[in-house]
């Protein structure tokens, strides 16, 4: 018996609409440019989001140079100032807001990220490493995450696996060592979550360029990472 032949063209008609329309809601959904789906921060930068399964988060980094309230998180330039923090800080890669703010943002030492005065926007926070291991889970695990998760414009060749097939755009923005140092633009992305290890350490969350997975770890304080934040 032919199977293709005794199902119905409408049935057919019906079937390809349901995927059809599923797919449009699906692309919209993670599409990074829906101008309908932004957050804006105290300082007037606007970020698009993204949902991916029950998360909402933003696809760009975080820029702001102020806490919730107003407050400024201090731009420490000096490599010697930066090694002896034990307060909030941020800084732009290489010092260089102009080459580097647009499409990596900002580095923050997790002084900031841990401080009461909140980075997020309102609505939004850093999100914990549990809400990371959320994420990696819901995408298959830190072996195949990476790909998923990683933009296709801004890592160095050979960006291993990327196919940013959530629209979540990780991006290589480097980080500050903890000697102030500055490191790995283009080539790693490490951000920072609200949970800490211990007195002196935190958990972050990475990628790098030549391998498509996502790794955990934790480090310093006063390291320089990326952050990004998800919706409450």
């Amino acid at each position: 018996m032919n199977f293709k032949s005794s199902i119905p063209i409408f049935l057919v008609s019906a079937i390809f609409s349901v995927i059809f329309w599923n797919c449009k809601k699906e692309s919209a959904t993670n599409d990074p440019t829906n101008p309908s789906t932004t957050v804006t921060d105290i300082d007037g930068n606007v970020y698009h989001t993204v949902t991916i399964g029950t998360q909402t988060w933003m696809v760009e980094n975080l820029k702001t140079t102020k806490y919730r309230n107003g407050d400024p998180i201090p731009n420490v330039t000096s490599n010697a100032s930066w090694a002896a923090l034990s307060t909030g800080a941020y800084c732009w890669y290489n010092n260089d807001v102009t080459t580097y703010k647009a499409n990596y943002g900002a580095l923050y030492n997790w002084f900031a990220v841990g401080d009461s005065r909140n980075i997020a926007p309102v609505g939004w926070h850093v999100p914990t490493d549990a809400e990371w291991a959320i994420l990696t889970d819901y995408l298959g695990g830190l072996s195949v995450a990476g790909g998923k998760l990683k933009d296709i414009a801004h890592w160095q060749t050979p960006d291993t696996g990327a196919t940013n097939s959530t629209g979540f755009t990780a991006l290589p923005g480097g980080d500050r060592n903890y000697d102030g140092a500055f490191f790995d633009s283009g080539s790693g992305g490490y951000w920072w979550t609200s949970t800490e290890y211990s007195a002196a350490n935190a958990w972050h969350w990475s990628m790098i360029y030549d391998y498509g997975v996502v790794s955990r770890g934790y480090y310093l304080k006063v390291l320089g990472f990326s952050v990004r934040c998800l919706r409450d």
